[in-house]
């Protein structure tokens, strides 16, 4: 009897909810800080002192008492970014003050350089000003020992401007997972040799490899395992050896489609084995006695790509630390009519405008078509009870990359 097939979003959750209580287990490392984009947080960082340090100007202009404005004031000096403090002001001057120099003692009010009048050491103030005006105050932007960036948060540039102000030249994170890709079929063969008619390159465990690198993980390709219980038993049983497995080919119901069993025998007890969708209907998602995320991919590359992005990806996300996974859906127009025939959620490649507000079908020839996939930037999701799209429809859409 066929397993039951489950919609997309049942299986991604299915995988999440599978692979999130597994993180308190996540081995962590030091890097330094120039490695650490795109790395996730396994501490918390805090504010070492108060930022600013000091109050600091927000323009060029006079640092003044708001009570002794409007008014013409003694200009007492001036004071540029990377000076001292000053000492503090009296009242009935003014202190010349750059962007981001410190803010004397007693003046509460930045005036800006336009709205005053200089005359030899007088500055001439001939509007009012608000205590506070233009000022950074300490501690305004974090005081010492606040949280600046939770554990769990992917590391990106504005992250590594705020670890560099601490002073952190490295940054404690998870380490990558460690992901097997393993590739089954005797029509395979590897990128060098010249494949005959009947036979493809390995393109999957590349394309797959260089998914995982971008998602954070540490792929390694296996061997190609051909179709034979003892072939690919080894491999397989190498491949569990790993933080996750990805096999590619032969989860189907052919005569050839060894892969579930053989994992059965291994120990893999299996989640689902369907979804409704195409391409990539028969992708199988389990996980060992240890828990470790086991996942078989349909094995046309238009297939294993759609169906990594939906689910393998979160799980490698998890393993790799991420608090949170979310699968971007965008919204597009339809540039011209499109059909598909319902009952499954269709993922099909498409391109999306410059603008990204419309999209156009691409024609292709099913998921084995490589050239088409190339030539697309995004996925159209067709949903399972819709036929017809007018052109101005909208259209969900999934990222390609």
């Amino acid at each position: 009897m066929r397993p039951q097939a489950l919609e997309f979003e049942e299986g991604r959750r299915i995988v999440i909810d599978t692979v999130r209580p597994v993180v308190h287990q996540l081995r962590t490392e030091s890097v330094s800080l120039d490695d650490a984009y795109g790395r996730i947080l396994a501490e918390n960082v805090r504010a070492e002192r108060d930022y600013p340090a000091l109050a600091r100007s927000l323009r060029d202009g006079y640092a003044v008492r708001a009570a002794d404005v409007p008014g013409t004031l003694t200009v007492r000096g001036e004071v540029r970014a990377g000076d001292a403090e000053q000492s503090a002001l009296n009242r009935g001057e003014a202190l010349e003050i750059m962007t981001g120099a410190p803010v004397p003692a007693g003046a509460d009010a930045v005036v800006m350089v336009e709205h005053v009048t200089r005359v030899n050491q007088d500055v001439q103030i001939g509007q009012p000003a608000e205590a506070g005006q233009f000022i950074n105050q300490r501690g305004a932007e974090a005081v010492a020992g606040a949280e600046l960036i939770p554990a769990r948060t992917r590391i990106d540039a504005s992250h590594v401007a705020t670890l560099a102000t601490m002073g952190q030249t490295s940054v404690h994170v998870f380490a990558k997972p460690r992901v097997a890709i393993l590739a089954t079929g005797d029509e395979i063969v590897t990128l060098d040799q010249t494949p005959a008619p009947h036979q493809i390159r390995n393109s999957n465990s590349h394309m797959l490899a260089a998914l995982v690198r971008a998602c954070g993980g540490d792929p390694t390709v296996l061997p190609v395992a051909r179709d034979t219980r003892d072939a690919l038993r080894a491999l397989l049983e190498e491949g569990l050896m790993y933080d996750l497995l990805i096999v590619t080919g032969g989860v189907s119901a052919g005569k050839y489609d060894l892969v579930k069993p053989a994992l059965r025998e291994l120990g893999v007890t299996f989640r689902f084995e369907r979804v409704r969708i195409q391409p990539g209907q028969p992708t199988a998602f389990g996980t060992t006695a240890a828990g470790k995320p086991v996942f078989g991919l349909p094995g046309n590359p238009g297939s294993s790509l759609i169906t990594y992005h939906l689910f393998a990806r979160p799980a490698l996300e998890l393993l790799a630390g991420a608090a949170d996974v979310i699968l971007p859906l965008l919204s597009a127009r339809f540039e011209a009519p499109f059909r598909h025939k319902g009952g499954l959620t269709r993922f099909l490649p498409a391109r999306l405008s410059a603008d990204g507000q419309h999209i156009r079908h691409i024609s292709w020839q099913g998921s084995s078509d490589i050239p088409a996939l190339a030539k697309a930037n995004c996925f159209l999701v067709a949903d399972h009870d819709r036929e017809s799209w007018a052109v101005g429809d909208s259209i969900r859409v999934m990222a390609k990359a």
